[in-house]
């Protein structure tokens, strides 16, 4: 085996003082349960012949052969060269001084004497220099000893992924052993430097040779909180099992005091089947600022019970309603205010499946809310418990059907509270031909609600609607051109004719309804309403026709669409009193989506009230893509009476080796930045260093402003504040890091 046989990946700290500081959890960054295999064992054939070539040979055969003037020795995948050497066949060891270079399973060795034995492995190197294949290491020492094939001793070495006999970076440690048997290297009194500068020191630290996980300190984290507030995080790695582990987040925030995390993980598999799951934890006794205690719980599992049963749970719970803008870090855990909880079981069959589940929230409240209704974050219905049913098939002698029942307890702090009963059965007969399509469907929903009411002639409610719908559509193709390419364009119109009798449904509680998003897929569907507790009236025809541009490999290069639905009655079914009634047609539906050159992709919706002649609603955006590392984004986005915003990003070189990266998110209609980044980054042959800024909402009158640097040495470690992959990644469509990501 070689004895340098990886590079010291996924760093573990011991002790650590530094000018900078590594940024936290950027050493075990591959994915949620995955371990990596070390290497496999890299010997010799023990009955591999030894061929030994010199200008002058010499010696006692059978015993000892002394070689002297352009020496070469060759067992196997080691071969030595040197001026001078003398091969013991006894011992079969050999010795060689002068201008001494050993090749080993690809890496290589230069030094003044070498002594070694081809069958143990044992031995050592004088002054050398060594190159490593895996990860294209390199480095020197005062000597190296091999202790076996599995293990070995750095004195006095140095180690670096950099190019040439001047690295930008390295590290120097005073020994370092590198045991690939037990897949771990161990360094004494190591100091790592940058551009000559010291920047980490450590009287120890150990490393996984294989990129492995191990147990051990990772790199900690300097930064700033959601608020500003500096804080240091210093986290420990447990590696439990190739499928458990488990990470404490010790965070000394300044403002507020010492907070404690852990985050654990597992993945397996029993008899019945596979499980998995992760939790983590965060407590913050007596924050300075709030004299309370702080804690968040996120809680997730999965797992097989039997053939085609399982059960797992969702929970989420936070200590108050400010959790979330006082320590999150990112935008998408600040806007986190519903915090699902639920426990459920399913069992699938390969025709019906039965699914329990119990489920509330805790909704966090902004906190301008007291002072703005508007703010104010609605609180979802329990589910306590809901029972959910399916059953159908496809194509029984060309019909389909499905059945489908749910039986729910409905519980509200504030609101009405009730049981609700649904059936809703279906059945289809789909004429499919090449060239068009025809599918009647009937369907029926009858729905039974017991409320708790004082009233007992309101307690008992119940609604049996039928539903007939016709959809149909025809395909037509012919050959064309885009932008100078043969293509297939095809013309697909569609006609979706719906019909549902009027039933006044104005008694009936509202638990999980509300008005379905008015889009392409809504115009095909029979119930404008979601949920279950509006079934809307309906004797309505959607008229669509769609546009694709097919290449010959079947890739759509372009696609165009138009839509509008048609009401033959008024629409009587509204959510509440204050819904607004729908006109005799809906609003006409536009879009157009498709890459018309490899480097350009759009994509565009339009919904256009033609009556009133206005914009209800409107969507652009395009990427321009021209190269590696180069993204320019565009976006606008507008909703009548809500919003109207504006979104830029981009990442570009600046030069050679300078990239920038940014990002703008501005409203028109209120005249402020939503959102900002903006970065640089700077990459070399062996490191990346990045810089930059980001600011954005944690509640609807507060803001963050994180700051990042970092300094990646490839191969080795991430060291700096902040995590800006994370947030170039988030916030930049189509970011490209600059340097290969590695996973340790």
């Amino acid at each position: 085996m070689s004895w340098f046989s990886t590079t010291p990946p996924s760093q573990r700290w011991v002790y650590t003082f530094a000018i900078l500081t590594a940024c936290a959890g950027t050493t075990h960054i591959q994915s949620a349960h995955a371990q990596s295999a070390p290497p496999p064992a890299r010997t010799d054939n023990p009955d591999e012949p030894v061929t030994v070539r010199a200008e002058e040979i010499s010696g006692r055969p059978e015993r000892e052969i002394r070689l002297e003037g352009d020496v070469e020795v060759i067992r196997g995948q080691t071969r030595v060269v040197a001026e001078r050497a003398c091969y013991n066949q006894i011992t079969d060891e050999v010795s060689a001084t002068g201008l001494v270079k050993m090749w080993r399973f690809g890496d290589s060795y230069k030094g003044d004497a070498l002594q070694l034995n081809l069958d143990s492995g044992k031995g050592w190197v004088l002054h050398p220099e060594y190159k490593l294949e895996l990860n294209n290491a390199q480095g020197k020492a005062s000597r190296i000893d091999f202790i076996s094939e599995e293990e070995a001793v750095v004195t006095n070495g140095t180690y670096s992924t950099c190019e040439g006999t001047n690295p930008d970076w390295y590290l120097k440690a005073n020994t370092l052993r590198l045991d690939s048997g037990r897949d771990v290297g161990v360094a004494g009194k190591t100091v790592v430097y940058f551009k000559g500068v010291p920047i980490i020191g450590s009287p120890a630290m150990s490393f996984s040779l294989s990129g492995a996980r191990r147990s051990g300190w990772l790199p900690p984290s300097i930064g700033f909180g959601s608020k500003g507030a500096a804080e240091i995080t210093l986290p420990y790695y447990f590696n439990i099992a190739p499928n458990r582990d488990l990470t404490l987040y010790p965070r000394l925030m300044m403002n507020r005091g010492l907070q404690m995390g852990a985050t654990g993980r597992y993945i397996g598999e029993t008899g019945a089947g596979p499980y998995a799951g992760e939790t983590h934890l965060e407590l913050l006794l007596h924050d300075k600022e709030t004299k309370t205690d702080r804690w968040l719980v996120n809680s997730v599992h999965t797992q097989v019970l039997a053939q085609g049963l399982s059960y797992g749970w969702n929970l989420r719970a936070a200590s108050d309603d400010d959790y979330p803008s006082d320590f999150s870090k990112s935008i998408s855990t600040s806007a986190e205010r519903q915090l699902l909880r639920e426990v459920r079981t399913d069992y699938h069959s390969q025709y019906w499946n039965l699914a329990a589940r119990v489920q509330n929230y805790q909704v966090l409240q902004d906190p301008a809310a007291a002072k703005n209704p508007a703010f104010t974050v609605p609180r979802p219905y329990d589910r306590l418990p809901q029972i959910n049913f399916h059953a159908g098939r496809y194509d029984v002698h060309g019909v389909d059907w499905a059945v489908d029942a749910e039986a729910t307890r409905f519980w509200h702090p504030d609101l009405v509270r009730g049981n609700r009963a649904v059936f809703a059965p279906q059945v289809s007969y789909p004429w499919v031909r090449p060239g068009y399509f025809i599918t009647p469907k009937l369907s029926l929903h009858a729905s039974a609600y017991e409320l708790e009411k004082s009233d007992p002639a309101a307690r008992t409610l119940t609604r049996t609607l039928p539903t007939f719908s016709l959809d149909s559509g025809l395909v037509f193709e012919r050959p064309a051109k885009l932008l100078g390419r043969a293509i297939t364009q095809t013309l697909e119109p569609r006609l979706f004719y719906v019909h549902t009798p009027y039933k006044d449904q104005s008694k009936f509680p509202n638990f999980d309804s509300a008005e379905a998003g008015f889009n392409f897929a809504q115009l095909f569907a029979e119930n404008r309403f979601i949920g279950s507790d509006r079934i809307s009236d309906a004797n309505q025809l959607t008229a669509a026709v769609t546009s694709r541009f097919i290449e010959s490999d079947g890739a759509e290069r372009l696609r165009l669409a138009l839509g509008q639905r048609f009401y033959f009655n008024e629409q009587r079914v509204r959510l509440d009193a204050s819904s607004p009634l729908n006109e005799s047609r809906s609003d006409l539906l536009l879009a157009a989506a498709g890459r018309i050159a490899e480097d350009w992709s759009f994509d565009s919706a339009v919904q256009y009230n033609p009556s009133a002649g206005r914009m209800f609603s409107s969507n652009y955006g395009v990427q321009w893509q021209p190269g590696a590392k180069k993204v320019v984004n565009a976006q606008y986005r507008y909703l009548r009476a809500s919003f109207e915003n504006i979104d830029l990003s981009s990442q570009w070189p600046l030069s050679l080796r300078w990239y920038g990266v940014g990002r703008v998110s501005y409203s028109l209609r209120d005249s402020k930045i939503l959102e900002s980044l903006i970065g640089l980054e700077y990459k070399a042959d062996c490191w990346v260093f990045r810089m930059g800024a980001q600011r954005f909402v944690t509640t609807a009158q507060n803001t963050s402003t994180p700051i990042f640097f970092q300094l990646e040495l490839n191969g080795l470690s991430k060291l700096g504040f902040g995590n800006p992959l994370e947030s170039f990644y988030k916030s930049i469509p189509g970011y490209t890091r600059l340097n290969p990501e590695t996973f340790r």
